[in-house]
């Protein structure tokens, strides 16, 4: 006997519970049945047939255990994309698309450019940028082989050329002077850091960083001057928390330096610009 979508979602809205709860378990329906939000509500008695009531009671259970729906659903939207996920990748987010609208202001849009995109994940950063600047030559580069996969799927989904991928840590094997922009969405929580735990599904080390969450940026503005062309710029995410302890960092005192606040108000990325490579601004 089938289950009405009504009398289902009813059972596990009781169980989840929590203000994101209807949401949720209406776009697990939305992937598993086709039904649009608003056709669910039309058709409060659609009826689920055994296969479809045993993915979404499966689905369910899964967010009931706290796990992302991004994971359970396997993708995530980005800008303006729609990005495959796995476990092995950091979920986007929308404050990261501040750093994409940041770096697309500052890449011209009718020369051809280079950016190297560092811990790329998904691709998320590196496919938004590529997809805007088709003229910009865009390297993803992360340590994982895992992210780097996922990351190579999506840049073929969305059929996108000009975007490459090494496997490497951070700036390793990059040329020097070779670009004229870097980008990264760094691991910048600390150790003990009490949102932790509600990370726990996602990858620790595309989150974690030594030094209270400052010891993967301190080596990346170390060593980005290297590969920067004259007057290339630096773009980073970092924590809401972390403007102060980035500021005095003797790493990120270059030439022109910035802070911009995310969707919700809180300071988010951090923009460097070296004018004319020098020494004072080379890593000792």
């Amino acid at each position: 006997m089938s289950v009405m979508l009504s009398g289902w979602l009813q059972v596990w809205q009781a169980r989840l519970q929590g203000e994101d709860c209807v949401l949720d378990l209406r776009l697990l329906v939305e992937s598993v049945t086709g039904l649009s939000l608003t056709a669910q509500r039309l058709q409060a008695d659609y009826p689920l047939d055994a296969a479809q009531l045993a993915r979404l009671d499966a689905w369910a259970l899964r967010r009931a255990q706290g796990e992302p729906l991004a994971y359970i659903l396997g993708h995530q939207p980005f800008y303006d994309l729609d990005l495959r996920v796995t476990p092995a990748t950091l979920i986007p987010r929308p404050d990261t698309e501040i750093l994409v609208e940041a770096a697309l202001t500052r890449l011209p849009s009718d020369v051809p450019c280079t950016v190297a995109d560092l811990g790329t994940g998904s691709g998320a950063i590196a496919l938004a940028i590529a997809r805007h600047r088709p003229r910009a030559r865009v390297l993803a580069v992360d340590v994982s082989a895992d992210a780097l996969r996922v990351a190579r799927d999506n840049a073929q989904r969305h059929g996108i050329g000009n975007c490459h991928f090494l496997q490497a840590s951070w700036l390793d094997g990059l040329a020097d002077g070779a670009f004229d922009m870097v980008v990264s969405n760094p691991p910048y929580i600390a150790a003990d850091d009490a949102h932790l735990p509600a990370l726990s599904f996602e990858p620790r080390t595309a989150l974690v960083a030594a030094d209270n969450g400052l010891a993967d940026i301190r080596r990346i503005a170390q060593d980005a001057p290297r590969v920067l062309k004259a007057d290339g710029w630096l773009l980073f995410e970092h924590g809401y928390d972390q403007r102060e302890a980035l500021a005095a960092l003797p790493e990120l005192h270059w030439a022109q330096r910035d802070f911009l606040r995310d969707y919700g108000g809180n300071w988010r990325v951090c923009v460097c610009r070296i004018q004319g490579l020098n020494d004072d601004f080379l890593p000792r």
